[in-house]
């Protein structure tokens, strides 16, 4: 069970999704990590996410490639559309962060749609024919009307909100003051 999950069982809590463009100007077939941020620290960063992981089963491997993830939010509204946006985004993060797959593209989002219980061959033809663009721009516009500028973001109550991966226990702390 994933950190909201958890949360939402503890506190009674109601999630909603939102997809957000981490970096929207990633060319398809995505960009080495190394050019994007030549003074990172993977290994620290990949250790850091791997101990907040570990109480949720999550392990991170070292991140080479960053995606273009425009193709894989497109994907999530055809989920959601099928009632299997659960499976499908659990899938792509195990698949992304897990195995480092190229979550732009088309193949690989079909491989995914299929461990998500979808029908690979319509989720491809949706992502080939642009049919969630609309829905995947108004999410755009409604990140930017909330001032998400990073992902995760997770707000509470129109207002509260808590940026980037954290412990679990900054969430229950906050959850106790709402």
């Amino acid at each position: 069970m994933g950190l909201v999950d958890t949360l939402k069982q503890e506190f009674d809590l109601h999630a909603e999704w939102l997809g957000f463009e981490i970096h929207p100007d990633t060319p398809p077939g995505g960009t080495p990590l190394a050019t994007m941020f030549p003074r990172a620290d993977v290994d620290s960063m990949t250790r850091r996410l791997n101990s907040m992981g570990a109480p949720f089963g999550l392990i991170f491997q070292k991140i080479v490639n960053i995606s273009n993830s425009r193709l894989s939010l497109e994907a999530g509204e055809f989920a959601k559309e099928q009632g299997r946006f659960g499976q499908f985004h659990h899938a792509v993060f195990q698949s992304y962060f897990s195995q480092g797959k190229d979550i732009g593209n088309v193949d690989v989002l079909k491989q995914i749609g299929t461990k998500a219980g979808l029908d690979a061959d319509a989720l491809g033809k949706a992502l080939q024919t642009d049919t969630y663009r609309r829905v995947r721009e108004a999410a755009k516009e409604e990140a930017a009307r909330l001032g998400i500028t990073a992902a995760p973001t997770f707000i509470f109550n129109e207002k509260d909100r808590i940026v980037g991966a954290q412990p679990i226990e900054v969430f229950r702390e906050r959850l106790k003051t709402l």
